[in-house]
């Protein structure tokens, strides 16, 4: 008789033995899932391979070829790919996450973990001047209480309301600016300087990754070189890294890069140029000789990488097209410019220049969202539309749409060439961000109409710029989306397919999986993500939300 049959017979006869005259003895599963049958994306940039994969509690606890009857439950993901949870090393959702907690535009794309407090803003701390005023702010826009007051409060709110994605927060230069002395344009004196560097200890210390500026918007827009150097120093010292949107993305596009890369050569910080553009025509020239300066700083010892988004649009507030002294105050004193007849004058000639410059044509400026109900047809149309409809000329359109709505009027802006998308996106040095936020196609997001990146860009990477142009290889786009930006944030325990790492997977076919939100429709899911787990537990089972949330806190480990 062959072993194996003996042994075969044997199993069977033990068991009819068992059941007759030995106690039931019930053997414990090892793992709580066994992935089965998938091909392993480890995130490293390294080939695919073949294997299983088991789970025990949040943690990857094995690869390898694991039986079906090991887990408390198995999975057969046959022809799926598995990879770690991408994580979104730019995003705004720090209030978003709050209002749309279960994450449904991040999480089906396959997103596990998000960096907020981006753009020099953050949702914390909320302190100081015009916190009051803030808070309401908040609550007008997306229904929130916004009672914490720094970081430690709003990590517990996180905490209380459960959320389905890993959020991590980086501290906003303008926030903690604007806590102290508000939208004024000047220097900090000394002793506002070092409270100003208390706060980022204390952030840090209370589990923020590092810093991020808006040296586009206001306050960012008023603060010396100096003052970010002196906040640089701080996050160095504690292993944080430095996010910078930079002070000029268009003509200036250049110098504005040679400062971020300075601010990481005086200080030893790890720095990132945020969402990596040359914007408006007459600019794309530039994109190329961008990226040359970012290679040469590495050459030279800076520690510097830069993130993109797959798309040739951009999104922001139509204050970006004023002048740092129209901005000066806040909404309140825009308005009141815009008021006299002499600022308005003067106002209106400089947003003229700005947008011949980027993006050049008002047809290009696209309203995503406003906050009056008599203004909201105006959502989905550019200003050559809208300036038709009230008979005014673009420009004023721009400018009636500011007053109207306060200031609080987002846009799309179509202003880069698919071809330095392209360019960017295919760098070594360059991750994958997309600049989006949380939401869902319900509630306040649903009456606007967002850049599509908010739903799309981890698909629309691995479909359009994987599958179909060739841009570069599966490992290499995983990387840039999983281990690349858990380096950068000093994320440790995720970011790779490891035994002892955290069990943030994403399981797709790379056959479909595709981005399906477009600027005309983008609230919609993506196809091809087919399973998610979030700290081992599914958030996305056969491409639907379990609505589970198991999503957690990242704070950082500071070094003092």
């Amino acid at each position: 008789m062959r072993r194996r049959t003996f042994l075969k017979q044997s199993a069977f006869a033990l068991v009819g033995t068992a059941s007759s005259r030995w106690p039931w003895i019930e053997v414990t599963p090892s793992f709580d899932v066994v992935i089965k049958g998938g091909t392993i994306l480890d995130g490293t940039g390294g080939p695919a391979w073949r294997a299983d994969l088991g789970t025990r509690g949040d943690t990857i606890a094995a690869i390898g070829e694991i039986a079906a009857s090991q887990g408390r439950r198995a999975v057969d993901v046959t022809g799926l790919y598995v990879a770690p949870g991408f994580i979104d090393i730019h995003t705004h959702s720090d209030g978003q996450i709050l209002a749309y907690p279960t994450a449904d535009s991040r999480v089906r794309q396959g997103i596990t973990t998000e960096i907020t407090g981006n753009c020099g803003s953050s949702a914390a701390p909320l302190v100081g001047v015009r916190a009051d005023e803030r808070r309401r702010a908040w609550r007008e826009r997306t229904g929130l209480d916004a009672s914490w007051t720094d970081v430690a409060s709003y990590f517990e709110r996180l905490e209380e309301v459960g959320i389905s994605i890993n959020q991590a927060l980086l501290l906003g230069q303008g926030t903690l600016r604007q806590n102290l002395i508000g939208l004024v344009d000047r220097p900090l004196t000394a002793d506002e300087l070092r409270v100003i560097l208390r706060a980022v200890e204390e952030g840090m210390e209370q589990g923020a990754l590092g810093l991020s500026t808006g040296l586009e918007y206001t306050p960012g827009q008023y603060t010396p070189t100096e003052e970010i150097v002196a906040m640089a120093r701080v996050v160095a010292r504690r292993g944080g890294f430095y996010a910078s949107h930079i002070r000029n993305e268009e003509a200036a596009l250049l110098e504005a890069i040679d400062e971020a890369i300075d601010i990481g050569r005086q200080t030893g910080v790890r720095v990132e140029v945020s969402h990596l553009k040359a914007a408006g025509r007459p600019n794309w020239r530039k994109q190329r000789a961008a990226i040359e300066l970012i290679e040469s700083a590495r050459k030279d010892g800076v520690n510097v990488l830069a993130d993109a988004y797959p798309y040739t649009a951009y999104s922001t507030g139509l204050t970006i097209f004023l002048e740092a002294w129209a901005r000066e105050g806040g909404a309140a004193a825009i308005v009141e410019r815009l008021r006299q007849p002499s600022a308005r004058a003067r106002i209106r000639k400089e947003v003229e220049a700005r947008v011949e410059s980027d993006p050049g044509d008002y047809k290009l400026i696209v309203i995503s969202r406003v906050q009056t109900t008599a203004n909201q047809w105006t959502v989905g149309k550019n200003l050559v539309e809208i300036a038709d409809r009230w008979r005014v000329e673009p420009v004023d359109a721009l400018l009636r749409l500011i007053e109207e709505e306060r200031g609080a009027v987002s846009f799309i802006g179509h202003g880069m060439s698919p071809q330095n998308v392209e360019m960017v996106l295919r760098h070594p040095l360059v991750m994958i961000g997309s600049d989006g936020s949380s939401m869902a196609p319900v509630g306040p997001a649903a009456r606007t109409r967002p850049h599509p990146r908010s739903y799309g860009t981890c698909p629309r990477v691995l479909g359009v710029y994987v599958r179909e142009r060739k841009l570069f290889d599966l490992p290499t786009a995983i990387r840039k989306m999983t281990s690349m930006p858990a380096d950068q944030a000093g994320i440790v325990d995720r970011g790779r397919i490891a035994r002892g790492m955290k069990a943030d997977l994403v399981i797709f076919d790379a056959r479909t999986v595709r981005d399906r939100a477009t600027f005309q429709n983008p609230h919609q899911y993506p196809v091809g993500i087919v399973h998610v787990l979030v700290n081992g537990t599914f958030v996305v089972e056969d491409g639907e939300h379990t609505g589970a949330r198991p999503g957690r806190v990242l704070r950082g480990s500071c070094r003092g």
